[in-house]
């Protein structure tokens, strides 16, 4: 999954002004309790930090 489409499934689920906020601010468990920014600067694929993202919010299967 490229960076480009990770936004846009953050941006889709939970609006724009709130996927940039969720992305700088909500620490995942998940991903080494990085944020989301953090751990796509780590390196950390956009797939993985998705499925992460999902599952801590609850995302249906469907939408995942």
């Amino acid at each position: 999954m490229r960076t480009t489409v990770f936004r846009n499934l953050m941006a889709t689920e939970f609006g724009a002004v709130r996927a940039e906020m969720l992305a700088r601010d909500h620490v995942l468990g998940a991903l080494g309790g990085r944020t989301v920014d953090q751990a796509l600067e780590a390196g950390v694929e956009p797939k993985e930090i998705w499925r992460a993202v999902c599952d801590d919010f609850g995302v249906p299967r469907e939408r995942r």
